[in-house]
């Protein structure tokens, strides 16, 4: 797994909110399920260069303030800054997060079957113009 660094390429080209296209954001309540599902996807042959382990403290200091701007001078038209929003509120207590590069439905669903054995908060993914519930 990587340590996370935002790059310009993970930001709406509108607004500038936290949206990286071709990958999914999963948070975890607890951040040892988070270590442990990213394990396992490098276990099932997934590349650790396309997973990156989040804390809390990541979540908040890099991705959170993306939407500073995201509403200026008007409301976002997408569920962007309101996605990030959620992240916000978990990120506060406590949860961790995984972002894991899914190029295609094939991948997010790959991905999700090692998710769903363990309690997760949110998991979205994120395609172009579409953020979708996994």
């Amino acid at each position: 797994m990587k340590h996370f660094t935002l790059e310009p390429g993970m930001l709406s080209s509108i607004g500038g909110a936290f949206y990286p296209t071709g990958y999914s954001m999963v948070m975890f309540p607890d951040a040892r399920d988070a270590e442990r599902i990213g394990r396992g996807l490098i276990e099932k042959g997934m590349s650790g260069d396309d997973i990156y382990l989040l804390p809390a403290e990541t979540v908040l200091r890099e991705i959170v303030p993306t939407v500073t701007t995201a509403d200026d001078p008007l409301p976002s038209a997408g569920t962007d800054a309101a996605t990030v929003r959620a992240y916000a509120k978990l990120a506060k207590e406590g949860h961790a997060a995984l972002l894991v590069r899914t190029e295609d439905g094939a991948a997010a669903e790959q991905m999700m079957e090692l998710v769903r054995t363990v309690p997760y908060s949110i998991a979205q993914r994120y395609r172009t113009l579409v953020i979708e519930d996994l």
